[in-house]
């Protein structure tokens, strides 16, 4: 159930709105359904000699502005208070006695008209759809005092769900005061008109998220708010010093004519211009002495700073499985390296990413203040990633996607349970809605390089089969092989294995460290994750190319004598069959 307050200082302009047919002729039966005496006239509901909606529509204005009247001078500006509480998708439809009910525990709780106080302020419920009710409340009481309402709305939350409990509703997570502001019905319905999937606002927080993506400092941030297109306007004390900045999309103005300019701070709570500035001011020093990422020559920029920023979210993700309030730090850095990633990542799994990171934005924000905490190396790796360009999604550039977003997954898995333990449901629910999306572009993203690697697999010798799979069974008994699962599904974890010991490495041994690295219980598919720790451990291509058993690209060739040759009996492509691999073919003449 979530109640939504606003203000406002037409009565009779909010009743023609209520009882009218709404913007897309959505409201229907419009009724009263409660009202602070239960003798309110219903202009939906007039079943007098002569019935005329507009006259009881004014009959009922004057009615709730009276005490309004009577204060004169010291009544309010904005008298009028406004909540709509509606019930969550799925949920039973009321009958108007129980939404009754409910607006009095409303009005009750949030000191509007407290039970038993004959001085509580006039108030009506109206309904007009199934599954939400209006309270209008003028806001003058009997006595002519102003009633106090200091935390109106989380107390209107608190009743919702402590009725959610009682009836046994949906329980929705209770919120904290940390979540960016919603955009209003007005916003919603201006995007609407305007044929845009979303409102400005929603557009524009994205935006500033991704320019504060490693940006070096205050000056490069409002350089990349600009080259996104943006309109911008700084706000500067008398001493010329900034105060705030506001933002604005191009082509969205008010009925005057002028852009609709956003404050950082309404945009989210942690994008106001102090709170970016110590963001910040956190990155300096580390990007001056930062090491270059790692990698072979061949591999692209955005392969090299992917797979530099896997094994840094790695990390990110072994602090919050610890019980230090510093993982709050890591949650913010994570938010900057999942902007970063969404803004890069080739255009078919870009709406996944920005999905994901949108939601993962929730969970970025909580009361919980790290001390001492360093994001320096995150953002370093947000910072490279942007750099670098945009990734293909094909190469070692898709395969590294592929690698990165892997453990991204596991890193917002981490940030639920972190949030879980200390009762954040919002921010543990965003964090699973973030993973879901990350899954579903890894999925996209590690299509082909996975399917490579399968037929790699499939394509090696049975004798080097069993021998890796002996590896498997040693290492992982209970987890990888069992006897009613297909061997397909290790198929790739072979060619990995085999690759390993191809450049060099004992593949027991580095099958043993992946695993050690962090728990693999929350990985949907814990083949994939080791597939990916053991590339990037033995600096193997992302993407292996599509030749089974030959020499992967960026590997070191092993060097060893006729008779270990022998012994492995590992084959040479030349002595493979060609139809095991399709490009190894002669072209069609």
């Amino acid at each position: 159930m979530v109640p939504d307050i606003g203000r406002g200082s037409r009565t009779h302009g909010l009743l023609v709105y209520l009882y009218g047919p709404g913007k897309r002729e959505e409201h229907t039966d419009a009724h009263l359904v409660g009202s602070w005496d239960g003798f309110a006239p219903d202009p939906g509901r007039d079943t007098g000699p002569d019935p005329d909606p507009k006259v009881t529509l004014a009959r009922l204005t004057a009615a709730l502005d009276l005490r309004v009247k009577q204060a004169g001078d010291r009544a309010p500006a904005k008298h009028v208070w406004h909540c709509s509480v509606r019930t969550a998708p799925g949920d039973r439809r009321f009958s108007d006695e129980e939404w009754n009910a409910i607006a009095q525990r409303i009005v009750h709780a949030t000191g509007i008209a407290p039970n038993d106080d004959p001085d509580g302020c006039r108030w009506i419920a109206v309904r007009h759809a199934e599954d939400h009710i209006h309270i209008l409340a003028t806001l003058v009481r009997g006595d002519l005092r102003q009633p106090r309402l200091n935390y109106d709305f989380n107390k209107a939350q608190a009743e919702c769900r402590r009725i959610e409990k009682e009836m046994g509703l949906r329980r929705l997570n209770a919120g904290d005061g940390t979540a960016a502001k919603n955009p209003t019905s007005a916003e919603k319905f201006k995007a609407e008109r305007t044929g845009r999937p979303e409102t400005s606002r929603e557009t524009l927080r994205d935006a500033v998220r991704q320019a504060i993506a490693g940006a070096n400092d205050e000056t490069e941030f409002f350089i990349r708010l600009h080259e996104a297109g943006l309109r911008v306007k700084m706000r500067h004390a008398p001493s010329g010093d900034a105060l705030g900045y506001n933002v604005a999309r191009p082509g969205d103005r008010n009925r005057h004519g002028e852009p609709v300019w956003y404050a950082g701070s309404k945009l989210a709570p942690d994008l106001s211009l102090p709170k970016i500035r110590l963001r910040l001011a956190e990155g300096v020093a580390e990007r001056a002495t930062f090491p270059a990422p790692g990698g072979q020559a061949d591999w692209s920029p955005p392969a090299r700073e992917r797979r530099s920023a896997t094994d840094i979210a790695e990390h990110a993700a072994v602090l919050l499985d610890g019980d230090g309030d510093e993982a709050a730090a890591q949650l913010v850095g994570a938010g900057e390296l999942l902007d970063a990633v969404a803004q890069t990542s080739p255009a078919a799994i870009r709406a996944e990413l920005v999905a994901a990171a949108r939601a993962f934005e929730r969970a970025t924000r909580s009361h919980v203040r790290a001390e001492r905490a360093d994001i320096r190396a995150l953002r370093s790796a947000a910072r490279g990633i942007v750099q670098a360009g945009s990734a293909l999604g094909r190469g070692e550039d898709g395969g590294t996607t592929a690698m990165l977003l892997s453990t991204l997954v596991l890193v917002a898995l981490a940030a639920a349970r972190w949030h879980s333990a200390r009762g954040h449901a919002q921010q543990a629910q965003a964090s699973r809605q973030a993973a879901e999306h990350l899954r579903t572009a890894y999925r996209q993203a590690a299509a082909t390089p996975m399917r490579a690697l399968h037929d790699q697999g499939r394509a090696l010798p049975e004798a080097d089969r069993r021998t890796h799979a002996a590896t498997l069974r040693a290492v992982l008994p209970q987890q990888v092989l069992r006897a009613d699962s297909p061997s397909t599904k290790t198929d790739a974890l072979v060619a990995t294995l085999a690759q390993v010991e191809q450049a060099g490495h004992d593949p027991e041994a580095l099958l043993q460290q992946a695993i050690d690295m962090r728990e693999l219980d929350t990985a949907a598919n814990m083949n994939d994750v080791l597939v990916w720790r053991l590339r990037r451990i033995a600096q193997l291509p992302a993407h292996p190319g599509e030749a089974p058993g030959r020499p992967q690209v960026g590997t070191r060739p092993i060097k060893t004598s006729a008779n270990r040759t022998s012994e492995r009996n590992a084959p040479t492509a030349a002595d493979r069959p060609a139809a095991s691999d399709p490009h190894s073919r002669p072209p069609r003449r």
